[in-house]
């Protein structure tokens, strides 16, 4: 079969993929690439005829709180829905154009502005209301930004925007093969011939689950370096081997130019999916029936949030 994972930007120079094929046991994995057009990397994925899984550090789901009156059955069915709907993803300067019709906020940032007022405008009774189960804070990490916050860096909503919009909203509105996990099923069921199970993977977290720790920032080169050694382990316990191309890049830590972190990102979310694909982690899904409906899940995590209400 084959993995990928790509490593998601609003700018298209940031987007990098890395891809293995599974041989046996053993896995084959090639340096990192640029996405170029998704679509056209998908068909790339399926073209072979194998069963197919795909990462993208994304998210992949909406708030509780912001589904509960939508008239889709689930997120999938929702996001076809969006194809063509080019205001649902216009940025709000203010609140006065905030709605659940439009709920991506801000377009910049502004004094006083608050999450609290942005909830407001969506109709959710409180800031956390924007938050997905699996965007709080668990035990082992802090939490993540909202799904539809678009300010400051450690924000994913210009990512969504970009890849719901551009690619997946249109892709399953014309019914391409694509099924998004957890909403489709247990990764492992989605794993067939001709379709492309897709999951929400994140950098980050697949560090943890590989056991892995940056001695600094991942966008410098000497951390990634340093970590060669360590990255090197982490492979061969998943049984992946590198390319000569991909072997030459993790030596020099992926390079020197503002894209080493994409390319080292986009590797380490493969090595997560591998890691749950073979079974080295679960595929697990809380029991609730919005997260498998609407909210959705990283793969990999089991932390649960520390603050669920």
């Amino acid at each position: 079969m084959i993995t990928a994972h790509a490593d998601w930007s609003l700018d298209p120079r940031k987007r990098w993929v890395s891809i293995a094929r599974r041989q046996g046991k053993h896995w084959r994995a090639s340096a990192p690439r640029l996405v170029g057009d998704p679509a056209t990397l998908a068909a790339h994925l399926l073209a072979e005829g194998s069963p197919a899984a795909l990462g993208l550090d994304l998210p992949l789901g909406v708030p509780r709180g912001f589904a509960e009156h939508r008239p889709e059955k689930d997120f999938s069915a929702f996001l076809a829905g969006l194809a063509g709907k080019t205001d649902f993803f216009a940025v709000s300067s203010t609140l006065e154009t905030v709605s659940p019709a439009r709920p991506f906020y801000p377009a910049r940032g502004i004094k006083g502005m608050t999450r609290l007022a942005h909830a407001t405008a969506l109709g959710l009774p409180d800031a956390s209301g924007l938050s997905r189960l699996c965007d709080r804070a668990t035990a082992e990490r802090p939490a993540g930004a909202p799904v539809f916050w678009t300010l400051g860096a450690n924000q994913s909503g210009k990512a969504a925007i970009s890849a719901w919009r551009d690619w997946l909203a249109p892709a399953l509105a014309a019914g391409a093969p694509l099924r998004l996990w957890p909403f489709a099923g247990g990764l492992h069921d989605l794993l067939r011939p001709g379709q492309l199970a897709i999951a929400e993977v994140y950098p980050a977290e697949a560090l943890r689950h590989l056991g892995l720790k940056l001695a600094g920032s991942k966008r410098a080169e000497a951390p990634r370096r340093a970590l060669v050694p360590a990255l090197r382990d982490a492979m061969a316990a998943l049984h992946v081997t590198p390319d000569a191309a991909l072997a030459a890049m993790i030596e020099t830590g992926f390079g020197t130019d503002a894209a080493g972190e994409d390319r080292f990102d986009s590797l380490i979310g493969l090595l997560g999916l591998i890691g749950v694909v073979d079974g080295k982690r679960p595929d697990f899904i809380p029991e609730d029936p919005m997260i498998r409906t609407w909210e959705g899940w990283v793969l990999g995590q089991t932390a649960l949030p520390l603050h669920q209400a």
